[in-house]
């Protein structure tokens, strides 16, 4: 492994969250210049964390990439919203919008308020036919499955997506094969202004249960826009830790809105 006896930064962040311990929790490590990838990865690992995210300086924005503790993903909207809050909170950014040159092409982020809002692609599903593998791995069946880069489960009652108790080497099975991860949705709870609920799986990257997805809501809110006839989406992510997020179908693109939260700030000694 190269480029040892360096020092680098490490801010931890919890995105879509209004106090610690809630939100998903991202690492964010700013660089001067790329590092090799095996190291990326080794630090992702050791972190250990849904997401650790590296952005290093280059022209108008920033080139951003995300790593899971087992692999790069090409989109990850909490570790973008950490970045984000990284930047404008620790780093002095000051300009009112922010530009990510990623993998999933070039990501816009404006701070509003209190939180930041986020201009991801659409990533939307289509209906396909019932997958007796997934629904042995979720132990329950969905009234409707639809699949796009991920699979999406849709339920009738957010309860019942809440009591998901997923056999973990099924899904895992299942997730790997099929190179895709596992979004259960329903509609929400009004009485809380939800408009949806969901959790997600993502074992073919290490991740088990996300608590908060960003990038799973490029599905979620153009499903649910659809169906609900209406383009601002309250979306909440009913896992453990739980989060919110504030979503708008825009044509081709979904804007998300959520608040971040300083965990902890150190230095990483490789």
């Amino acid at each position: 492994m190269a480029e040892l006896g360096k020092e680098l930064r490490i801010f931890q962040v919890d995105a879509f969250a209004t106090k610690v311990f809630e939100g998903n929790p991202a690492a964010v490590v700013p660089l001067d210049r790329w590092l090799p990838d095996d190291v990326l990865q080794a630090i992702a690992m050791e972190n250990n964390l849904a997401e650790t995210a590296y952005f290093v300086a280059k022209g108008d924005g920033y080139e951003l990439r995300w790593f899971t503790p087992a692999a790069e993903v090409p989109l990850c909207g909490h570790a973008t919203l950490a970045s984000a809050h990284v930047l404008y909170t620790h780093l002095g950014y000051d300009a009112p919008q922010l530009h990510f040159d990623t993998r999933s092409g070039r990501l816009t982020v404006r701070r509003d308020g209190a939180r930041y809002e986020m201009d991801f692609p659409a990533n939307p599903v289509k209906p396909t036919v019932a997958v007796p593998a997934l629904e042995q791995a979720l132990g329950a069946v969905p009234s409707m499955l639809l699949k796009g880069k991920n699979y999406l489960a849709v339920f009738e009652d957010m309860r019942d997506v809440a009591a998901l108790r997923p056999d973990v080497a099924l899904l895992t099975r299942f997730s790997v094969e099929a190179d895709a991860g596992i979004i259960a949705t329903a509609p929400g709870d009004p009485a809380l202004g939800w408009d949806c609920a969901s959790r997600f799986f993502a074992p073919q990257v290490g991740i088990v249960e996300d608590p908060v997805t960003g990038s799973a809501h490029t599905s979620i809110v153009p499903f649910w826009a659809k169906r609900l006839r209406k383009d601002e989406i309250v979306a909440r992510q009913i896992s453990k830790r739980g989060g919110t997020l504030f979503c708008t179908l825009a044509g081709d693109r979904v804007v998300m809105r959520g608040s971040a939260v300083d965990y902890l700030f150190g230095t990483i000694r490789i």
